[in-house]
């Protein structure tokens, strides 16, 4: 496997140097994480300053170790690990940031996932179907009206954020604002933050906030068949959630229940549209459409790295690791581990080998992943097949993706995939960089 030169590897003290922000590394991940696989699959990421694993059985294993954590501060405190206290001018984002589900661990995350976890869980979900696709079918006709539309904006960007606004019970008329305010908060987690980012997710995070606390109030007064109601009105072995632990909670799942389905509906357009197959093959049936969706998780990703704290010692690939160590997980390159699959870089639909880890495991496991894998099934196969509705696929002369309908032209430009970068200050774990496809003009940028 030939290394990029822009890849740096030291396969005898195990040392990558790789600039996370060069465009030859975010515009083609895969091939950076095949020659990692190659040479070193458990590495030293100089310009991060930390041990990243790429092996499909220790991202696995990493996952589901209880060795490991998201949040290190319920055991230690900051002088024993050495971390600054909180910046003062985010106080209103950590604030919104600190009961989020993605950070927490047992107890509290035991407590929180078990009042959520009932309006997730696939039975639940699939009751969504019907108004998910009329949603999807609406949005496409209405794309005859308007010659050519850009895909994320027209449709990707609109689906995933009416579907969970309607679950939370969030007017579908707060869609807008509400991406408004996810973006704000996706400037935190990316490389290159600025104050100006810090001050705009402060403003994003006091005004969400505030929107949520209103809601909230409006529910305790007058109950409603939603999840924002099941929340607050729901008990835990004797407790309910207090009003952060609402605020955050809701937050963090209107961010997540949408953020990540839009770029993957991206992504997979273009590993469609890029390989051989024919849409209206790999979408003829709900046993093709669902193989095909799983082969698009696999390949591309929504979310590349994941980070765990060493909550005790321990020993990972020969790495020994102490207390309050920091170890990172590359998710999307697990999914490309030649030992667990065969021709890796291929998208091949008809594989019949191991999961993909694109949801995690464990504890952690995303509590949106069924919603995530219906609204892709249905969105997919309505963006992309010639049986659904009479559309066609095919390139445009350009650079720009085409779905070619009867009447109209819906593109998506690839544009420039972005990396998040998420620094807690020791207050959680880091979310470390995801690699996501982006619309020109948005605001994503490396």
């Amino acid at each position: 496997m030939m290394i990029p030169p822009f890849l740096k590897i030291d396969p005898a003290t195990r040392h990558v140097s790789l600039d996370g922000s060069d465009p030859a590394f975010y515009g083609n991940p895969n091939a950076v994480y095949a020659a990692l696989h190659a040479h070193c699959p458990t590495f030293y990421w100089e310009q991060q300053k930390q041990w990243f694993v790429t092996g499909y059985d220790h991202v696995n294993g990493l996952l589901r170790d209880r060795r490991f954590g998201r949040q290190i501060l319920h055991i230690a405190s900051r002088e024993e690990l050495g971390l600054p206290e909180p910046e003062p001018h985010i106080a209103a984002f950590d604030l919104a940031e600190r009961y989020s589900l993605l950070e927490l661990e047992p107890p509290e995350h035991t407590r929180l996932r078990t009042l959520v976890n009932r309006a997730f869980v696939s039975r639940h979900v699939e009751k969504m179907k019907p108004e998910l696709e009329e949603l999807a079918n609406r949005l496409i006709d209405g794309f005859a009206d308007k010659g050519e539309v850009e895909l994320l904006a027209a449709f990707a960007d609109i689906i995933p954020v009416t579907m969970i606004a309607r679950m939370i019970g969030i007017p579908e008329d707060m869609g807008p604002q509400l991406l408004k305010w996810s973006h704000a908060y996706v400037r935190m987690y990316m490389f290159g933050r600025t104050r100006a980012d810090e001050d705009a997710a402060e403003q994003a995070a006091r005004e969400f906030s505030d929107y949520v606390k209103t809601v909230i109030a409006e529910r305790r007064a007058e109950p409603r068949d939603d999840l924002l109601t099941h929340m607050i009105h729901t008990e835990h072995k004797g407790q309910y959630l207090t009003e952060d632990e609402l605020v955050s909670t809701t937050i963090v799942l209107l961010n997540a229940g949408h953020e990540a389905t839009v770029h993957q509906i991206g992504n997979s357009v273009r590993v469609i549209l890029d390989s051989d197959y024919d849409p209206a093959e790999l979408f003829r049936d709900e046993t093709a459409t669902e193989r095909t969706v799983e082969e698009s998780l696999r390949i591309c990703a929504p979310v590349h790295i994941f980070q765990r704290w060493a909550l005790e010692p321990a020993e990972i690939d020969g790495i020994e690791f102490k207390r309050g160590d920091k170890v990172s997980m590359i998710l999307a390159a697990a999914n490309l581990d030649p030992a667990k699959f065969s021709d890796p870089l291929a998208f091949k639909p008809d594989r019949n080998e191991a999961p993909n880890l694109s949801f995690g495991a464990g504890i952690h496991f995303c509590i949106g992943a069924p919603l995530a894998r219906l609204e892709l099934n249905v969105v997919l196969c309505r963006s992309c097949s010639s049986a659904c509705r009479g559309s066609s696929l095919r390139r445009r002369p350009s650079s720009r993706t085409s779905i070619i309908s009867t009447a109209s032209t819906a593109w998506i430009s690839p544009g420039k995939p972005f990396f998040r970068y998420h620094e807690r200050n020791g207050r959680h774990a880091h979310r470390m960089p995801a690699v996501f496809v982006s619309a020109e003009g948005m605001s994503y940028q490396p």
